[in-house]
């Protein structure tokens, strides 16, 4: 969990996504630490390359409402593994661990300017839900996406 989580700040601090809060690098670090959700992880010969979190919805959840949708959440590619489809394997298999799970809806926030990431969940079929986009901080608006996987 230590490599996940050391990964995770790094990617977020290549794109600058920390710089309006920094104090969100310990939420990153611990996601999926206490034993909620699943971590999933790419790998090349035992290098980490990225990582991805699929939480289940509970009522701390930030933007699934009930028990058919879950999150993806803690996105991150090494930036020096970005390019050759590891934030897309990623994504592929996270859709089909909740597609296991019985998922109707997964929902992520996202930031404006996390255009690489937006591209891999647009390619993958996720579509914005301007409704449920919402603001953690004054200055920061999360923009929300939604893959349906049934109705």
């Amino acid at each position: 969990m230590s490599a996940v989580s050391e990964l995770r700040v790094i990617a977020y601090t290549a794109d600058g996504l920390l710089d309006v809060n920094p104090d969100y690098v310990e939420a990153l670090r611990l996601l999926g630490a206490d034993g909620h959700g699943e971590v999933l992880v790419a790998e090349d010969d035992g290098r980490l390359l990225g990582t991805i979190m699929f939480e289940p919805w509970s009522p701390q959840s930030e933007v699934a409402r009930g028990a058919d949708e879950a999150e993806v959440r803690a996105f991150a590619v090494a930036p020096e593994a970005r390019g050759r489809g590891v934030g897309r394997a990623l994504v592929n298999a996270l859709v089909e661990r909740a597609r296991e799970e019985g998922v109707s809806r997964l929902l992520l926030s996202t930031q404006p300017q996390m255009l690489s990431a937006q591209y891999v969940y647009r390619a993958r079929g996720f579509v914005p839900v301007p409704e449920r986009d919402w603001s953690p901080l004054p200055d920061v608006v999360l923009s929300t996406y939604e893959l349906v996987l049934k109705d």
